[in-house]
């Protein structure tokens, strides 16, 4: 009954009732992106949604776009600003999501959307978290959100579709509140971003580069 009809009636609910009193935050955030990062203001993303339909993720921007001699980006961890990994830390960076969730894109809790090049290396029983709209956060931001492994990350996914329940996403809200204040499991261990799937699978031996390549490939092609 909640998964199928109360669900997204909740979601749309606190969404507009959070955009209506962090308005005067988001703008002032903005203000502030535009002022230390340029424009535009929003980083926007192709991430896979509810049945791996593509989807557009809003998020403000963290990092600058500085780029090299011959007009390339720098790495990330040279971009990302004092000011971005604040965004990041307090999960700020993630408010423009609201409109994901108002547009019916995503849900306040399921699992986060993750990279197209993310889902492409997922075993077939680990894509099944694209039955259901991704949240702006889940089962595994409360357990260890980046700081876990992606083994463990895709099995809280899975685990978070056995029972959707208002409790349940209730408590995951108010964990996920209290995550934000301690700030933790933001990125993993020496790292200012989360490693990809991909990466980590080919670090592992798990897949081989062919492998590796062919789904790099593959990915390129979805976005």
């Amino acid at each position: 009954m909640y998964p199928k009809y109360i669900k997204r009636i909740f979601d749309f609910t606190i969404c507009l009732v959070a955009l209506i009193v962090l308005s005067p935050a988001i703008i002032i955030i903005a203000i502030l992106v535009k002022k230390k990062h340029g424009t535009p203001v929003l980083f926007v993303q192709n991430r896979p949604g509810k049945n791996e339909e593509i989807i557009k993720i809003y998020k403000f921007r963290t990092m600058t776009n500085e780029r090299d001699s011959n007009s390339d980006l720098l790495p990330d961890d040279k971009r990302l600003t004092e000011f971005g990994r604040f965004l990041r830390s307090t999960s700020m960076d993630e408010l423009p999501e609201l409109l994901n969730i108002i547009k019916g894109e995503m849900s306040l809790v399921g699992p986060r959307p993750q990279l197209i090049k993310d889902m492409v290396f997922m075993t077939s029983e680990q894509r099944l978290r694209h039955s259901i709209r991704p949240g702006l956060t889940g089962l595994a931001q409360v357990n260890g959100r980046n700081a876990i492994c992606w083994e463990d990350k895709l099995e809280y996914d899975l685990q978070y579709l056995k029972k959707i329940t208002l409790r349940g996403d209730i408590s995951i809200i108010f964990l996920t509140v209290k995550k934000v204040f301690q700030r933790s499991g933001i990125s993993q261990e020496g790292m200012d971003t989360a490693e990809d799937l991909g990466d980590y699978l080919l670090s592992k031996n798990a897949i081989t580069e062919d492998d590796y390549i062919e789904k790099i490939k593959t990915a390129q092609q979805i976005m």
